[in-house]
């Protein structure tokens, strides 16, 4: 990828829509507002698939994640597409074709860090075609 974008962003929101238990594992259905400075500013909304053992441990989870606002200047939306396994194999990949406005084309990969303060940070590599 020839370009990288980075900042941070902030939750401003974290809303349990459903959650079921199930016998060794709790589903929960979540929607997730954020707000991003840096590279990217903007906001997104965010509709997240669950799941984790009964006792609260590491959950693996889906998400699509729809981004509003500037790519290093360029104004559009595009959807980040999040696969993550026991929250330490995190996957978060540009949805080819969502691109819109000055962002159409885009490709790319996302990378978070979370800090031990619980800051949150990240670093799109991306391409514009």
């Amino acid at each position: 990828m020839g370009n990288k974008a980075s900042g941070a962003f902030e939750l401003t929101a974290f809303e349990p829509v459903e959650t079921e238990e199930r016998a060794g594992a709790s589903f929960g259905r979540i929607r997730i507002a954020k707000t991003f400075t840096g590279g990217i500013t903007g906001t997104s909304e965010v509709r997240m698939l669950s799941v984790g053992d009964t006792s609260g441990g590491p959950a693996s989870y889906v998400a699509v994640e729809h981004v509003t606002g500037e790519l290093d200047g360029r104004k559009g939306s595009f959807v980040l597409q999040h696969a993550a396994w026991e929250t330490s194999a995190v996957t978060i990949r540009v949805v080819p074709g969502t691109g819109s406005g000055e962002l159409a084309g885009l490709t790319g990969e996302f990378h978070l860090t979370v800090g031990e303060d619980g800051a949150h940070t990240y670093v799109l590599e991306y391409e514009l075609g």
